[in-house]
């Protein structure tokens, strides 16, 4: 009866340890997933690129698509000038963020550290530790990247998931971002150049005169 139960007990000292194996084995994958996304993002004081994006449902109908160019300055500064199919701005100048459109005559500005918070923003803009904000995994490499996903730690974000791939050469290439109402935005990035020099009146806005601005008051 002894024997009996010393050796339950054994086998379940050996379980709990095989389960706190994999779960520290689980721990260092996640560990080293995140620290290759700190890596290949770490090096950037600043990087353009020319990005194009759709926007589909959740049954995979593309319900919108631009292009523009794409402009960063760390830390939290950046610029998205939208060419096609229409002009439009999406700028942080580290202390706000402006959503701009030229067609419409009318400009949206909020504080960026409240509009920043837990969202896809955090990766570029350099302002938090990714691993703070997201749960990091590695995903099976397809369409020659690298593949990882980031799941927001916080609720208080607009989106489910964010993957991210990286070329070879650890060059960020696309984004993928499912957002709450199951719309998935897809950025492809090309002609990439990295920590280029970028004058400081790129990440200024003033608004042309007769622009209607919404959101004077948060400031």
């Amino acid at each position: 009866m002894i024997s009996l139960r010393v050796g339950a007990s054994l086998r379940r000292v050996t379980l709990m340890l095989a389960l706190g194996a994999g779960a520290l084995a689980a721990l260092r994958v996640h560990a080293t997933a995140a620290s290759d996304v700190e890596k290949n993002l770490g090096g950037l004081s600043s990087w353009s690129a020319d990005f194009t994006q759709t926007i589909a449902d959740g049954q995979g109908k593309v319900l919108r698509s631009a292009s523009g160019k794409f402009y960063l300055q760390r830390p939290g500064k950046f610029r998205w000038d939208y060419a096609e199919p229409s002009q439009q701005l999406v700028l942080g100048d580290g202390q706000e963020i402006w959503f701009y459109d030229k067609d419409l005559q009318q400009a949206n500005v909020r504080r960026m550290d409240a509009t920043l918070a837990s969202t896809p923003a955090v990766l570029l803009s350099g302002t938090g530790s990714v691993a703070e904000q997201f749960d990091i995994k590695a995903l099976p490499d397809e369409g020659g990247l690298r593949w990882y996903q980031l799941l927001p730690k916080h609720p208080d974000t607009d989106f489910q998931l964010v993957r991210i791939g990286f070329d070879k050469d650890g060059e960020l290439a696309s984004m993928f971002l499912a957002d709450k109402l199951n719309q998935i935005t897809q950025l492809t990035f090309t002609h990439p150049v990295k920590n280029p020099k970028l004058i400081a009146d790129l990440f200024t806005f003033t608004p042309p005169p007769g622009v209607d601005v919404i959101g004077r008051d948060s400031k």
